[in-house]
């Protein structure tokens, strides 16, 4: 495991799990699904039990036989660490964590058929911030890649992305240079000498710390440059991108998860405090998007007003409004962008069984549904399809009257919820997701 968090770990991490059916030579080489974990960019790690935690994709069906791949990469400071000392550093690089996938990747096209695996027919996914990391090596090398084919993002976590020289930037450098005892004109060159220790505990203060926390920037990618050349709204208008074919699915309330509890009631709670007053709101917001003029902010009220509807459900108040403006910019957008990019096709999903917060799908994914086989049948299923053929649908294990995924190109995405599985038409949603990139650069996303 890599350093995070209060686990030291190691930082000789970079290994990766192999895991499928049995293969022997004379087969067929089978599809790859690289998969990369989330937790935030802060932690996560490749450990698996067998069987290990996507066996409900394989075993959903005969006709599913791929080969998974779980690499490790590197998280917080270790992994994301920004500033203009590391860029000017020839020993240094920006966005570590993701050339850790990158490599990955290169590993795979290289080796991958010697185990079984088909480099030809390779699919990255991943949920939360391993979604986030889906996107960013779909953005990679400005689109400019041929490390995979297919790309596939659960709720993809991609907080807001600075340059990685910018005031933002900086301060989360300098700070942690603070709070490591390394302020000074080689501070650099005293991180590099750190003890795993000091440097894990002063970049978990910082992910944790209020600052960072109402704004949502601490530990993540940053534009670099070179990997990443620019931001996700312009890349994934301009079809800067690296995979033919795209599927996401986003969550109906997990923008819940992280705003401040105290939105729920009328007296203050938290730290800092909020309440479910109009004033309270109207701070939280303005904190959430310290770049944006009083006009903007104004135009996310109108968008997002206090009594609103969006493709599954009615809301009224504050609690599920701030909700729904952290879902957006913070992973429902990235989806929708990144599935609307892709060169040969692109599919959504909305999961909105209750409570439809942040990973209540992963339940489909991460164990085999015996209390409900049909609708496991029908969402995993999706998902195995989708990683064998390039398509949701071609593997299709529901009865034919089940709703499959609509072609996002259709302006519908596929529901399933608590009544079982739909389409809906894209109503809010796409207007929404155009403000929000025509406001991009100063959220910035």
């Amino acid at each position: 495991m890599c350093p995070q968090r209060t686990v030291n770990g190691s930082e000789d991490c970079l290994y990766l799990g192999l895991y499928s059916r049995p293969w022997t030579r004379d087969q067929p080489l089978k599809p790859v699904v690289v998969t990369f974990y989330g937790g935030g960019f802060i932690q996560g790690s490749a450990s698996f039990n067998i069987p290990p935690s996507a066996y409900p994709i394989l075993n959903v069906s005969t006709s599913s036989d791929m080969l998974f791949i779980y690499p490790n990469y590197r998280t917080n400071a270790f992994g994301f660490l920004p500033g203009r000392e590391v860029a000017e550093d020839p020993l240094s690089d920006l966005n570590p964590g993701l050339l850790d996938q990158e490599a990955v990747l290169k590993w795979t096209k290289k080796y991958i058929a010697h185990f079984g695996g088909n480099p030809d027919n390779v699919t990255v996914w991943g949920q939360s911030a391993g979604g986030g990391s889906v996107l960013a090596q779909a953005l990679g090398r400005g689109g400019k890649q041929n490390l995979f084919h297919k790309a596939m993002a659960s709720s993809p976590f991609w907080p807001k992305t600075y340059e990685h020289d910018s005031k933002e930037a900086q301060d989360l450098y300098d700070e942690l240079a603070a709070r490591t005892g390394c302020a000074g004109p080689n501070s650099l060159a005293c991180l590099k000498k750190a003890d795993v220790q000091t440097i894990r505990d002063a970049s978990r203060f910082l992910s944790t710390s209020q600052q960072y926390n109402t704004s949502t920037f601490t530990w993540g990618p940053v534009i670099d440059g070179d990997f990443l050349r620019e931001p996700l709204s312009q890349a994934t208008a301009k079809g800067h991108v690296n995979m033919n074919l795209a599927f996401a699915m986003h969550n109906t309330q997990e923008g819940e998860n992280f705003i401040p509890p105290g939105f729920q009631g009328a007296t203050d709670a938290g730290s800092p405090p909020y309440n479910s007053s109009a004033e309270s709101f109207d701070t939280w917001l303005r904190g959430f998007l310290p770049g944006f003029r009083t006009c903007e902010i104004e135009a996310v009220k109108r968008h997002y007003p206090a009594e609103g509807i969006t493709e599954t459900i009615e809301y009224s108040t504050t609690y599920v409004r701030a909700g729904q403006i952290y879902r957006d910019v913070v992973l429902t957008c990235p989806a929708y962008w990144f599935s609307g990019s892709a060169q040969d096709g692109g599919w959504l999903g909305e999961y909105s069984m209750s409570p439809s917060k942040h990973a209540s799908d992963t339940v489909w994914i991460n164990a085999i549904q015996r209390s409900d086989p049909a609708r496991y049948q029908a969402y995993t299923g999706a998902f195995a399809s989708f990683f064998m053929t390039g398509d949701p649908n071609a593997l299709k294990l529901s009865p034919p009257d089940v709703a499959g995924v609509p072609t996002l190109d259709s302006n519908s995405e596929w529901v399933i919820k608590d009544g079982g599985l739909s389409t809906a038409k894209l109503e809010h949603l796409g207007k929404r997701c155009e403000f929000w990139r025509k406001t991009a650069a100063r959220v910035p996303m």
